[in-house]
């Protein structure tokens, strides 16, 4: 090859590579572009979506009036599915408190529950709820304490109205009665059969009841005790009322002392008297007697006027723990056997202080003498509460435990739910519809305008070492508490001898 075709080889090969160089800075510069230009409209769309949030869809009412037989609208839940097209927020945790759902539902983990074992809790349940192709249905036993069934089942209505087609098919049975009646002791030893399980308001240590959100966050009609929401607000409006430090430098309780509890006869006794000033100021309140007076003495968002407030059972678990934890006063909480969904969480020393049930007088004492000398700390300690009430007990979260309890309960059922001979329907519209007087305020006030544009809060994951971590600071912080208190009076009793 002569210099020349040389020359024109190596000249061609230099603009070869000339061009392939030039085209990937090209195809570089494009991507470069193509990706800013999408980022840049990922942004755009961001800011738009966070401008004009998905319009919440309000469903109303078809009642066809109180004259005429109401029935459920044919096409509830479908309607409310494909109506639903709303934005999911990024997921939030829910609170620590719905970690107890595992451990509610543990003594069926390994077994799953049989048609055989829910038909079992039939002889203390009041009703059975079915849930069948998103719509409730209701088998009704017998009938509960004045109107916990009807604002129960209402509640639970609620919920299929704001996360419809969402729940799985389920059957279950509910007790509506204060004490919990599985015992876990009947349902030990190789032979024994697994416990039934069955709903309720409350459960204890020898007891494996499924705690339930009670009925009285819709509202308790008999006792005018507004639904939780506007009660909630009523109540932080309260506090700002009166500052802790210029309270009544007292504990205070109002309540039913013949409930049928002892330990609240037993209560009566630390009042103050000619004799002994417990630091407790206790009134009994006979609600027959209230109730002729237009319950003029028993505004819950007005008691939240001294430091330290008492918390005490009656038959069992009292609805009452909610209203005194929603008060800045540090809540004195009188031994427990009995726990709702959501106090297996609190601590004592940081949410609230422990009280001896067998001693009270001594401990109330002890527990004021300690709030007024160490002010800073216990406006902390009824702090915690107040703030955990307003923040973590907040409807959406009742709304959303109730959607994970009976979500993880439908996961263990081995049999296909199906709606029973003498089953009704329910619907806002049965219930809402046919309602009067202060039922009839309470439910419209309630009723869950239609489907949320989030999805529920996302469910803590079962740790038995995180549960287990909560059980030690509870036993440490009780015997904190015991240690201090028992130092107290020995130190009374050496001066008293000198």
């Amino acid at each position: 090859m002569d210099r020349f075709s040389c020359k024109s080889v190596q000249s061609r090969n230099w603009k070869n590579g000339l061009a392939v160089a030039l085209l990937m800075i090209a195809i570089v510069s494009l991507a470069v572009y193509i990706s800013s230009f999408w980022t840049g409209a990922t942004f755009e769309l961001s800011a738009i979506i966070s401008q004009h949030p998905p319009q919440e869809i309000i469903i109303p009412l078809n009642c066809s009036g109180k004259d005429q037989t109401q029935t459920c609208p044919s096409n509830y839940p479908k309607n409310f599915q494909t109506k639903n097209r709303g934005i999911p927020s990024s997921q939030s945790t829910c609170p620590e408190y719905f970690r107890w759902i595992h451990e509610d539902l543990r003594p069926w983990k390994s077994t799953g529950i049989s048609r055989e074992m829910m038909e079992r809790a039939h002889p203390t349940a009041h009703f059975r709820l079915i849930i069948v192709d998103g719509k409730a249905y209701i088998q009704q036993f017998r009938k509960s304490y004045q109107t916990r069934d009807v604002y129960t089942i209402w509640g639970i209505v609620q919920l299929l109205r704001r996360y419809p087609g969402k729940l799985p098919d389920l059957e279950l049975m509910f007790d509506c009665d204060d004490s919990p009646v599985i015992r876990s002791s009947d349902h030990r030893g190789p032979k024994s059969r697994t416990p039934p399980p069955l709903f309720a308001y409350c459960g204890s240590e020898s007891t494996v009841d499924i705690a339930f959100p009670d009925w009285s966050f819709w509202g308790w009609e008999e006792i005018n005790i507004k639904p939780w929401d506007s009660l909630l607000r009523e109540i932080k409006a309260g506090n700002n009322q009166t500052k802790w430090i210029d309270r009544v430098p007292y504990a205070y309780w109002k309540g039913n002392a013949f409930s049928g509890s002892k330990s609240r006869i037993d209560l009566l006794t630390c009042n103050v008297s000619g004799q002994m000033d417990w630091n407790a100021r206790i009134y009994n309140l006979d609600w027959s007697h209230e109730s002729s007076q237009g319950f003029k003495h028993s505004d819950l968002a007005s008691q939240c006027t001294h430091r330290y407030k008492i918390y005490i059972e009656g038959n069992a678990w009292s609805v009452s723990e909610k209203y005194i934890l929603a008060c800045d006063s540090m809540t004195l909480f009188v031994n427990s056997k009995y726990h709702d969904f959501f106090t297996r969480y609190l601590q004592p020393m940081k949410h609230y202080w422990p009280i001896r049930e067998d001693n009270k007088c001594k401990s109330i004492k002890f527990a004021v003498d300690w709030g007024n000398f160490n002010r800073q700390k216990a406006q902390e300690i009824g702090k915690a509460a107040s703030k955990f009430i307003q923040e973590e007990l907040k409807m959406d979260y009742i709304y959303d435990y109730m959607f994970h309890l009976l979500n993880e309960y439908a996961k263990l059922l081995k049999f296909k739910p199906k709606v029973p001979d003498g089953a009704v329907e329910v619907c806002s519209e049965t219930m809402a519809c046919r309602a009067n007087g202060l039922q009839e305020k309470f439910m419209m006030e309630t009723v869950v305008k239609g489907p949320s544009i989030t999805n529920p809060c996302t469910m803590p994951p079962y740790d038995t070492k995180v549960l287990a971590s909560f059980d030690r600071g509870k036993f440490d912080g009780m015997k904190q508490v015991h240690n201090l208190e028992d130092k107290y009076w020995e130190s009374l009793n050496i001066l008293r001898h000198n």
